[in-house]
């Protein structure tokens, strides 16, 4: 059993959350925001690498750059659509700037005229995050303002805006569930001094926002069922929409639909963390150096969407979205024995993108769109 580092200060700083609240337990959503974003000591405010061969995950963004043109040629046909003039693209959560550095460089190389007007916005908490950013994107820096979320709500509503995220809601901290004995439970942690471990209890769950989550989704768990309640992507999706006059709001994640995210098949949930490329399902290790993660239940998105003003939905496979979008037509004929060459190595990554049961299937594009009231114009 992998034992708790007792030496790291993030341990030091939930014993002490613990130690001070009510009957020494926090909320499992607490100790997972605690987990990934204390700051300095959390998995994303870290410096730690996350993403690529030296991290613990793959993102769609890091094969091959070939999501981020595909992203760059709709987002050109949507300013395309509405005609519109100082339209901007908000990117929420840019990570290492990689998607944001794949949209520019295409738009800039195949659209020009749309290129010198744009203004990109990058959305970032994470101070480590915002300076691999500013170096990656050196080339494009005239394009591109960098706010931190609170900077965002400062500046007031958007009147034409692309909004878009990736893997963001799926790290969102959770509250955990569990219905046992005709009652549903709620998942708090605690602190074993004697066997220097973190524990959970259960504790009848009496939470308002888990129990309308739950209502308002028509969700019933069966007997033993444990369960991730996401209540902070709906309120996000809540508040761009409510920010947004006139644009899309684009959400790529993996998850699904309400009747598959808590279907009979998922009595464990959907809780995973992932370190050095590995799953794992215990959370209570490798504190701050590993992801912890669970699907989006898109059914909220869409329904809170609709409840703030979106107008017209979509919600497709990341491989339709693609498929759509022309990915299809960048499949090059290779004659070149070298499995190495530029070409072989693109059509690789393109049939990742689009036969990957881990992406194509399991990711989701939830695109969103508010139109401007024509009896406010």
């Amino acid at each position: 059993m992998d034992k708790i580092n007792l030496d790291s200060p993030l341990v030091s700083i939930i014993r002490q959350q613990i130690a001070q609240s009510e009957a020494s337990l926090i909320s499992f959503r607490q100790f997972m925001e605690l987990c990934l974003y204390a700051p300095e000591y959390g998995y994303y405010t870290g410096t730690r690498s996350k993403v690529g061969k030296n991290g613990d995950f793959y993102t769609s963004s890091a094969i091959g750059g070939l999501f981020g043109e595909m992203l760059a040629c709709f987002i050109a046909e949507r300013i395309k659509v509405l005609a519109a003039a100082g339209y901007e693209v908000v990117e929420w959560g840019g990570g290492t700037g990689q998607m944001a550095k794949q949209i520019l460089d295409k738009i800039r190389n195949d659209f020009p005229d749309l290129y010198g007007s744009i203004r990109y916005i990058v959305i970032e908490r994470s101070e480590y995050h915002r300076s691999l950013q500013l170096d990656l994107l050196q080339e494009h820096r005239k394009n591109i303002i960098f706010w931190t979320p609170e900077e965002w709500k400062e500046n007031g509503k958007r009147r034409h805006t692309f909004i878009f995220s990736n893997e963001l809601l799926d790290a969102f901290p959770v509250f955990r569930v569990r219905q046992k004995s005709g009652q549903l439970y709620e998942i708090y942690v605690g602190w074993d001094e004697a066997m220097e471990v973190f524990y959970e209890c259960e504790v009848i769950c009496k939470t308002q926002s888990i129990l309308e989550y739950l209502e308002h989704e028509g969700i019933e768990l069966r007997e033993g069922q444990w369960a991730e309640i996401n209540v902070g992507a709906e309120q996000w999706i809540r508040e761009i929409a409510d920010w947004m006059e006139q644009g899309d709001l684009v959400t790529i994640d993996y998850g699904d639909v309400a009747a598959e995210i808590y279907a009979e098949h998922r009595m464990q949930g959907t809780l995973l963390c992932y370190k050095d490329h590995r799953a794992y399902d215990n959370p209570y290790i490798h504190v701050g150096e590993q992801d912890i993660t669970a699907h989006v239940n898109f059914s909220a998105c869409i329904r809170a969407g609709m409840e703030s003003g979106i107008q017209e939905w979509s919600l497709q496979t990341q491989r339709e979205f693609l498929v759509e979008a022309g990915i299809l037509s960048l499949l090059q004929n290779d004659d070149s024995r070298d499995p190495f060459s530029k070409t072989a190595k693109r059509n690789r990554a393109i049939r990742q993108l689009l036969l990957s049961d881990q992406m194509s299937e399991l990711f989701k594009v939830l695109i969103q769109t508010k139109k401007v009231d024509s009896s406010s114009v």
